[in-house]
């Protein structure tokens, strides 16, 4: 089959279209048909020069982490879904085990491929409704669970000041018309090409990038973007007893932020403790959970995704459709 593949740990222009053989299901253990992916960072990280001491990898290596397709095999054990059924959702490469849900991890052999092998018992995985298209169903399992987890975790109520740094990402264009639709008086970062896209998916008012430009006294900050260890600026942007949300690594430590007199939130919700892809699922069929795709991809464009994804500004989530 082709896929994806890095052959060694290196820069994302080192990924390429490849020939591997088709991996096959084991015990409790699915193959899909891929029909569509997205990208996302862990695309660009887990094979990077900076992962190569902290991450070992069995070369080579497919990338992709959220995918819709068709079961095409199951493996023994396997009575949760059926050859031919419409599938969607999200998983990691094996390598990030650890990092996955405790009890019923959802692990992957590479989601940029035309083949992929997932675990059948996860809640990261679920039945594609017919309402719900392909592109859409590739783009929305990492950000629609993010999301999710992020307003459970912000309960934000009517009213409440709102800062979103990182707007226009996968992430963002997601989160940013729940906040809306929660009455949050909300101001988002973007870059002045991307203002009206910002205003469209419902913030008040759009700023710059940087400390500078940031409000004062907000009642919840919610950090998309910028590194764990760079957030003192942000923080200060909040009011004593205030919120701050963040998704991005490394671990923000509260010594890191200067002040001990906010909330702290660090969310990576793998184990889909506020809900799941089927969760995902109802909400994007009843119109409560969108995303916004910015670019589509052939196949054989999809090594200079992962390209734009690290290089470019984007917007929204980058699309691969086999």
């Amino acid at each position: 089959m082709k896929a994806v593949v890095a052959h060694d740990y290196g820069p994302p222009e080192a990924n390429a279209i490849a020939e591997i053989p088709v991996p096959r299901p084991g015990p409790g253990q699915i193959q899909v048909r891929i029909a569509a992916s997205s990208i996302n960072p862990a695309d660009v990280r887990v094979s990077s020069d900076e992962s190569r001491h902290d991450l070992p990898l069995d070369f080579p290596h497919v990338p992709g982490n959220d995918f819709a397709g068709t079961v095409s095999e199951v493996g023994p054990g396997v009575t949760r879904f059926r050859v031919g059924e419409p599938v969607f959702g999200q998983a990691v490469p094996r390598a990030l085990k650890a990092m996955t849900g405790a009890t019923r991890p959802s692990l992957t052999t590479g989601a940029l491929a035309e083949y992929a092998v997932f675990e059948a018992d996860t809640p990261l995985i679920t039945r594609r409704p017919n309402d719900l298209d392909v592109e859409t169903a590739a783009a929305l399992p990492t950000v629609g669970l993010t999301a999710r987890a992020l307003m459970a975790t912000a309960r934000v109520r009517p009213r409440e000041s709102v800062l979103v740094v990182g707007a226009t990402g996968g992430v963002g264009t997601t989160v940013v018309p729940l906040l809306a639709a929660a009455a949050a008086q909300l101001t988002a970062t973007a870059t002045p090409a991307d203002a009206e896209l910002v205003r469209g998916l419902g913030a008040a008012s759009v700023i710059g990038y940087g400390a500078a430009g940031y409000p004062s006294g907000v009642d919840v900050a919610v950090n998309l973007v910028l590194p764990g260890d760079k957030l003192t600026d942000l923080a200060s942007a909040v009011r004593p007893g205030g919120r701050l949300i963040t998704i991005t690594f490394p671990v923000t430590r509260p010594e890191w932020l200067g002040r001990e007199d906010i909330d702290l939130h660090f969310v990576l919700d793998l184990d889909g403790r506020f809900g799941g892809m089927r969760e995902v699922a109802e909400d994007a069929v009843r119109g409560a959970l969108a995303t916004t795709i910015g670019r589509r991809y052939r196949f054989d464009e999809a090594p200079q995704a992962i390209v734009d994804f690290a290089r470019r500004h984007t917007t929204g989530k980058l699309v691969v459709r086999m």
